[in-house]
């Protein structure tokens, strides 16, 4: 099957903790390149449309994904391509600081529909992009799934209550979406990540998954609750790895109709959180955010053990 990605790449300036006596990196990013990425690292077939300029940024990330398999269908060329500097705590924690425009425009008339379209980030709540990938979903979704992934930047997000309001329109288009406890912690100040997800899926999405770093995952959907413990391990940096995850959750949901999502019971909704939980874990364990390829997903899934089962 293929999958279509819309959204954001972005140049990862990532910088060591102060005193580290480390040099800066420049690594390829954006959460939807990441996803896509990831996708064509365990041998899918996608597309990315983003948009990227014909400068170091721009051409070090298009070489990063092809080299993949990945093809980038440019939807209109910035000034430059967006970077962010990443700065990194004693404990591998990343925040950004971003400089970046979202212009994107419809790219070339595909030749088939994908089977898949993933949206998120900053591209999907950014104007007057964001207009342009709405307006592909809402193209496509009755002849393909969507996943979405707020991937929240509060910096870029704007007004509160407009940054909710639009997430939430994503949440209602998709039929997954993936958040971590620090998204839902900005857009619902207070509350429970259980309460929120039960309120997302009255919007529309069969499946919610909440990440929550070394604390596990979630995974709800109108008749399950399922918890996994996360993967022990020496954390390098946490740059990518909620993008990991996601890309291991669509190639593991591959071929998966609207319908099917609805119906996935607890003991496949606990395979699917340690198989997500296991790529997360192998990228957090390296510099960037470099997820695995097939085999080294399927060796990760083996030598974690990971607990799972209905949350009480």
């Amino acid at each position: 099957m293929s999958f279509l990605v819309i959204g954001e790449c972005v140049a990862d300036i990532v910088r060591a903790p102060a005193g580290s006596g480390a040099a800066d990196r420049v690594h390829p990013g954006g959460s939807p390149a990441n996803v896509a990425y990831g996708l064509a690292r365990l041998g899918r077939d996608v597309t990315l449309l983003t948009q990227l300029a014909d400068d170091a940024g721009g051409r070090l990330i298009a070489d990063h994904l092809k080299g993949a398999g990945v093809r980038v269908e440019i939807g209109g060329a910035p000034v430059r391509t967006p970077s962010a500097v990443v700065g990194l705590d004693a404990h591998g924690r990343a925040t950004y600081a971003f400089d970046i425009a979202w212009t994107l425009e419809t790219g070339a008339p595909r030749a088939e529909t994908p089977a898949h379209v993933h949206i998120g980030s900053i591209a999907a709540v950014t104007a007057p992009g964001a207009a342009t990938v709405l307006a592909e979903v809402e193209r496509l979704r009755d002849r393909a799934t969507v996943s979405y992934d707020p991937n929240v930047r509060p910096a870029l997000m704007g007004e509160h209550g407009v940054a909710v309001a639009r997430v939430e329109r994503c949440v209602a288009l998709s039929d997954l979406v993936k958040a971590s406890d620090e998204d839902l912690a900005w857009l619902y100040p207070g509350e429970d990540p259980r309460t929120v997800a039960a309120r997302w899926l009255a919007l529309g999405p069969a499946v919610v998954l909440v990440t929550r770093g070394a604390a596990g995952s979630l995974a709800l959907t109108r008749r399950e609750t399922v918890a996994a413990d996360a993967p022990p391990v020496t954390v390098v940096d946490t740059v990518g790895a909620g993008d990991s995850f996601m890309s291991a959750v669509l190639d593991t949901l591959a071929g998966r109709e609207r319908e099917a999502l609805a119906g996935l019971g607890a003991e496949y909704l606990a395979r699917l959180l340690r198989r997500a939980g296991a790529a997360a874990a192998v990228t957090v364990s390296r510099a960037g955010a470099q997820p695995p390829d097939r085999t080294e997903l399927d060796a990760a899934g083996e030598r974690f053990a990971i607990r799972s089962g209905r949350a009480s």
